[in-house]
């Protein structure tokens, strides 16, 4: 049964007034409208924390106003629909990723087209954990690079939220998969999601040993969510005409990179993709959110680190900004 919202109604959100630390996160109560015209009202029921929280946060990319209330990520219930929407009913279990910001909060309005159905044999906290790191594999295995049987990759942060999903799913396709990891219980965690090589960052060189691995060829695509030294030292870990996929700067910071750098001697391509405009194409983001979604029934396994209270949103990005996690960050409303 559709049902029309008329009402506003009060929400608790996390919501920004400056950039800054994770103390400028502070709750906030506010009236929701009732949805506009190809709306949905969901009321949530988990949140996907992610990296580029933190970036809006600090400041690195721009928020549309203050306050903000940041997320990008999450899954509920459809409570309510605004005029028009013909897709989506109250009571239907949804998920998203992508702008608009508001993620963050108990409830909020965003456009049915941004909504994808969760399949019955998917619970909602795994959608939530999986929507914006799915798309973003998408993005890379598809897009950006399309990997095939013995391609071989390089995955920086193998344990993390994005590396485990790229892993399962760059094997499904046919890859090997080397990836940096910052300890053994990482090492294990990756192993366990179907990594080929963990390799200890602090205690081995990475690139020496990704060549030792590959016969001194190195491989054919590399995904760094790191930045700094770890992205320019990369370069010597692919192998001619492969390609670098810029995907973060969990650092702090992204080298400036002289073009002589990627070739004629390395011969190189370098990609900053945006999960973000890829989530923007409809066609794209239809593409992925099926595919990811198809992945997980298929048994994708989602690693949760860590869920929090939405009051603790603050907890939960300090947490994820000081690599002390595993897997995804959710917050419950």
């Amino acid at each position: 049964m559709v049902t029309l919202a008329r009402r506003s109604i009060m929400t608790l959100s996390i919501a920004m007034t400056a950039t800054g630390g994770v103390e400028v996160l502070k709750p906030a109560r506010a009236d929701l409208p009732p949805p506009s015209a190809g709306e949905v009202r969901l009321r949530q029921t988990a949140i996907g924390v992610n990296f580029v929280d933190i970036y809006q946060r600090k400041g690195l990319y721009p928020v549309p106003a203050m306050p903000a209330v940041l997320g990008v990520e999450g899954a509920g219930v459809v409570e309510a629909v605004g005029a028009d929407v013909r897709i989506l009913r109250s009571g239907d279990r949804v998920a998203y990723a992508g702008l608009p910001l508001g993620g963050y909060a108990e409830a909020r309005n965003l456009p049915a087209s941004r909504l994808v159905r969760i399949p019955d044999s998917v619970q909602d906290h795994i959608a939530a954990a999986a929507m914006l790191r799915g798309v973003t594999a998408h993005m890379l295995l598809y897009r950006v690079c399309p990997v095939r049987p013995g391609t071989v990759v390089l995955v920086h942060a193998a344990a993390g939220g994005l590396g485990l999903i790229l892993t399962q799913w760059a094997k499904r396709l046919g890859a090997t998969v080397i990836g940096t990891v910052g300890s053994h219980e990482k090492a294990e965690l990756a192993v366990s999601h179907g990594l080929d090589h963990a390799l200890l960052y602090r205690e081995t060189d990475f690139v020496a040993e990704v060549r030792r691995l590959t016969d001194g060829a190195g491989v054919d695509v590399a995904y760094d969510g790191v930045g700094g030294e770890t992205l320019t030292r990369t370069f010597d870990a692919v192998k001619p005409f492969g390609t670098i996929a810029s995907i973060g700067q969990a650092s702090g910071t992204l080298p400036t990179i002289e073009l002589g750098e990627l070739g004629p001697r390395r011969s190189l391509s370098i990609a900053r993709p945006s999960s973000f405009a890829y989530a923007n194409d409809p066609e794209s983001y239809a593409l992925a959110a099926t595919g990811l979604l198809e992945q997980l029934e298929r048994g994708l396994k989602i690693k949760i680190g860590i869920e929090l209270p939405l009051v603790e949103a603050a907890k939960a990005q300090a947490q994820l900004e000081t690599g002390a996690t595993v897997g995804s960050i959710l917050l419950i409303p």
